[in-house]
């Protein structure tokens, strides 16, 4: 049994499904809605350069700290 999926889990191919009567450019504008939804351009640049656990993490709680001040409001420029 053959997958569409590697080893690590992500998805090879971008499928997007062009009816008939569909305009190329409309099927065009899907596939890179498709595109940016799969984190592909993401996933490359991560993979660039390594980057300890630990200042994964710090990034990820300072992330976190940021959107929680600007949900309530507490964080002005």
């Amino acid at each position: 049994m053959h997958s569409s999926k590697t080893k690590r889990g992500y998805n090879n191919m971008l499928i997007i499904d062009s009816k008939d009567c569909e305009n190329i450019d409309k099927a065009l504008k899907k596939y890179k809605k498709k595109y940016e939804k799969s984190r592909v351009l993401n996933q490359l640049r991560d993979r660039q350069s390594f980057t300890k656990p630990s200042i994964r993490r710090r990034t990820e709680i300072l992330k976190a700290v940021y959107k929680q001040q600007m949900a309530n409001g507490e964080f002005e420029d």
